[in-house]
């Protein structure tokens, strides 16, 4: 058996590729608990899987931090009004979420947290990836600058993300989705998901520690603390391989993943 320590690594590997890229970090966890299982209680695991998600949102502080403060770095007052009407684009797409996340998040998964909805989201979500790029294939873009999307854009990409609240989902997926549908070019969708998740995922996990509450032994805070680390370094690649990929190729092969990943829980759990 693999230590925890090691176990943990792996779990923050996943973690770091999965939430960025549009391929669920739910559907990844829940055949990586059949294999990496820590020695750890059934609420810290829980509680485990949502914290790590700090280290993966710290890579998007970190790297869009220019972007994201609205002061210094030679800003204008013009650059600086602009970032902070992207903020408060970014909380009028989170209050859809958080209403829904908070009033019906245990309901939530206890209803959906089986292998089953993953599989399914998988691929749902994986076919309407394929079916949106080739409709979207030719067409020009209502908005291709961030500081052109409307706030009744950031609402409805809000809605949007409300469906990521079902496991298989993926949240970047849901948006990025939601934002190709809404006429958003592939990067300025893809950045605006970054942008989004550093309210939702913080908010998520500190619900979460909240609820699990903060005594902590020392090998848990060691287990925290190396998935955390671990996932934001790898986020970081992850999240600049994403932007780069963009530029040439479109989400499809995502779409195909998540399909082929679907089929494997499904089969993998129905053979158990």
């Amino acid at each position: 058996m693999l230590p925890d320590v090691f176990k943990t690594i792996i779990l923050g590997i996943i973690e770091g590729i999965s939430e960025w890229l549009p391929i669920s970090s739910t559907g990844h966890m829940i055949l990586a608990e059949e294999f990496l299982k820590l020695d750890v209680s059934p609420n810290f695991w829980e509680m485990f899987l949502v914290v790590i998600q700090l280290g993966a949102i710290l890579a998007v502080v970190v790297l869009f931090f220019k972007n994201l403060f609205p002061w210094g770095f030679g800003k204008t007052k013009e650059d600086s009004k602009n970032i902070f009407n992207l903020w408060f684009k970014i909380l009028v797409a989170c209050v859809p979420a958080c209403i829904i996340g908070i009033l019906f998040d245990d309901k939530i998964d206890a209803l959906f947290y089986n292998y089953w909805t993953v599989a399914i989201a998988l691929i749902v979500y994986g076919i309407l990836f394929i079916v949106i790029e080739n409709l979207n294939k030719g067409k020009s873009k209502k908005v291709d600058n961030i500081n052109k999307i409307s706030y009744k854009t950031a609402f409805l990409i809000g809605i949007f993300q409300v469906l990521a609240l079902i496991p298989g989902t993926s949240r970047s997926g849901a948006t990025i989705l939601g934002g190709l549908i809404l006429g958003l070019d592939r990067s300025v969708a893809a950045s605006y998901t970054f942008y989004l998740a550093i309210p939702v995922m913080f908010g998520a996990s500190f619900l979460k520690l909240v609820k699990f509450g903060f005594a902590f032994t020392g090998s848990e805070v060691i287990i925290l603390l190396t998935g955390m680390l671990t996932a934001f370094i790898v986020s970081i690649l992850a999240i600049n391989f994403l932007l780069k990929y963009i530029k040439r190729k479109d989400f499809k092969v995502f779409g195909y993943y998540r399909i082929v990943l679907g089929l494997i829980i499904l089969i993998y759990f129905l053979l158990r």
